[in-house]
């Protein structure tokens, strides 16, 4: 989570003729221009909005597609309610609690807590990941297989820690916490996505107020997730973790699910 300025030029275009008023206002709405030089481009096709880096040996286009690829496959074959993360949040027989994603990104662990049967309410912060969410959604909306899913998941845009400080109405049973971590090993950018975000994004690097006002809003558990042998968020200690082969979530409960 950095702030909404936007760390790079990027651009709108159309990639069909038909598209081009759909793509026009999503450039208004995201104040890109349209056409002119630039390192990036959000690209509106008949497949959805994607963000690619342009230029020779760019790695390809990303967009959110809860209908087919990897997160399909992590519906169907995952492993359901024995996933790590779901022990996390504490999905349990009877119990499915209602979670606050407040570091969405592209969805994907929100869509696998939606799968099980949570209600996910989730927050972007950077404007060009959320519009892809968005699209994502929409398009997942309209599936008859993944639309009940989908219509689990509630899509907020804005600074997580201001709109959990405001937070009106019912708070989440568990906030789940997956910030950017400060990568110093090069192997660690591999991955597209990460080449992708990182100019926009950043690292998080007010973690711990975020972490503080997840604390004040919960009201059974916070759940943040770290590369395993990352050091835990300034603050509290966890009360607990769950690790794996790569990642750890480190689980600071305040009260036990499934008992009010």
């Amino acid at each position: 989570m950095s702030d909404e300025r936007l760390n790079a030029s990027i651009r709108m275009e159309a990639l069909a003729p038909q598209l081009a008023d759909a793509a026009a206002a999503w450039a208004v709405r995201l104040g890109l221009p349209q056409g002119g030089e630039a390192q990036f481009a959000l690209q509106l096709g008949e497949a959805g909005l994607q963000l690619v880096e342009l230029g020779p040996q760019a790695p390809g286009p990303v967009r959110v597609d809860f209908v087919e690829g990897a997160v399909a496959h992590r519906r169907l074959f995952g492993g359901g309610s024995g996933q790590m993360i779901a022990k996390a949040v504490g999905v349990q027989p009877g119990v499915r609690p209602r979670v606050l994603d407040a570091t969405a990104g592209l969805g994907r662990d929100a869509f696998v807590l939606a799968s099980l049967g949570c209600a996910v309410t989730l927050i972007e912060r950077q404007p060009l990941i959320a519009a892809l969410l968005e699209d994502g959604l929409a398009r997942a909306l309209a599936d008859r297989e993944v639309g009940p899913i989908a219509a689990q998941m509630r899509l907020m845009t804005g600074n997580a820690i201001e709109l959990m400080t405001g937070w009106q109405g019912e708070p989440p049973q568990v906030i789940y916490l997956d910030p950017m971590f400060p990568h110093r090993d090069k192997s660690a950018l591999v991955k597209k996505e990460m080449r992708l975000f990182r100019p926009f994004v950043g690292d998080d690097l007010d973690a711990p107020a975020l972490l503080a006002a997840a604390l004040a809003l919960a009201s059974h558990r916070v759940v943040v997730k770290r590369p395993r042998k990352a050091p835990v968020i300034d603050g509290p200690k966890p009360g607990f973790a769950l690790e794996g082969k790569s990642s750890r979530y480190d689980i600071y409960p305040k009260k036990t699910l499934g008992k009010g």
